[in-house]
């Protein structure tokens, strides 16, 4: 009978490498013990999930939902209807790193959209710890959350603070949650890409002057003495090891992207330098508050963000052209 048929929704699936589709899938409808049902509101696309599209990801079963930039309203309970940003990092809760108050590196930590279906459909349970309360943004605000929580998370990491000077390498959409956060930190703030256009983009949208391509004299003038932190946001080795002679005595480098090729540095210059290197991975509540006070105060402009806004019904016949031109994009926020 129709009152007991299985309700089903439309999913954004990365069938295989090279093809997205939507399938329909059943949707849930009860949540166990300490989950909640979310009906997603918007889903940025990320580069892990051109990753997957383009079959470059190395732990990743298709088919796969992606979606792990998401935001939702609360299905059930009696506060439905809330507005509220999922963190996308499911955490055993019992590991050591889970223990000491570091689930963003727990040791069985699972990633919705990646080790689990994801997001990009119409609703998802998620467990209760994992939704924090979006008052006072829009659902595509509450979207951007996530990702600009991994750059807020890798500045609180270092330690960033007023009178450091700071050069962030990569000018994606992590490089510059980065250095939006380095900036509110009170860093002098400096950005190197291979792009022009990306650099001109952070300089027209953001007010990043100081930007720098690779093969520049940099280390010249008033920037002779290097940076205080050097964060690398290119996911390019060869670009990891050229920013290790940037970095100021004293200074640490920040690991924001991952790699999978081994590393190399000079140890004699590192121990003369007194350097740190840092790694950063995923984030914390506290740096999801972190951003959603920031785009509520404006110091985090999301109208300059968002790239474009595009319809889940749409996104089959736009993907692959979209990470085809994603160097020129910012962020791409999904509806359902």
């Amino acid at each position: 009978m129709k009152d007991v048929m299985q309700e089903t929704m439309a999913c954004g699936t990365c069938v295989e490498p090279g093809t997205f589709a939507l399938q329909e899938r059943a949707k849930p409808r009860e949540a166990p013990e300490g989950h909640r049902l979310v009906d997603i509101a918007a889903i940025g696309i990320c580069g892990t999930d051109y990753h997957i599209f383009e079959g470059k990801h190395p732990f990743l079963n298709y088919p796969r939902v992606i979606g792990h930039e998401l935001s939702g309203h609360l299905a059930d309970g009696p506060d439905a209807g809330r507005l509220v940003v999922v963190n996308p990092y499911l955490s055993c809760g019992t590991c050591r790193a889970c223990r000491r108050g570091k689930p963003n590196c727990c040791s069985d930590i699972a990633v919705l959209g990646v080790h689990a279906d994801g997001g990009m459909c119409a609703r998802i349970v998620v467990p209760e710890q994992n939704l924090y309360p979006a008052e006072g943004l829009t659902p595509e605000q509450a979207a951007m959350v996530e990702f600009l929580a991994i750059g807020a998370h890798a500045v609180a990491r270092s330690g960033c603070g007023a009178g450091d000077r700071v050069m962030v390498t990569g000018a994606g959409p992590i490089g510059l949650g980065t250095a939006l956060f380095a900036r509110i930190a009170g860093a002098e703030v400096h950005l190197m890409d291979l792009s022009a256009q990306r650099l001109a983009k952070a300089a027209d949208l953001f007010g990043f002057a100081d930007t720098h391509q690779p093969g520049e004299d940099i280390l010249s003038g008033d920037l002779a003495e290097g940076f205080d932190l050097v964060f690398d946001a290119t996911g390019n080795a060869k670009a990891i090891e050229a920013g290790f002679p940037l970095v100021a005595h004293g200074g640490s480098t920040v690991l924001v992207s991952v790699v999978k090729e081994s590393i190399t540095f000079a140890d004699a210059e590192f121990h003369k330098r007194e350097s740190r290197i840092i790694g950063s991975r995923n984030a914390l509540k506290e740096d999801f508050d972190r951003v959603m006070a920031a785009i509520r105060s404006g110091a985090v402009p999301t109208e300059a963000i968002a790239s474009a806004i595009v319809p889940l019904k749409d996104l089959p016949a736009r993907f692959a052209k979209l990470a085809h031109d994603r160097d020129h994009l910012i962020k791409v926020i999904v509806t359902p």
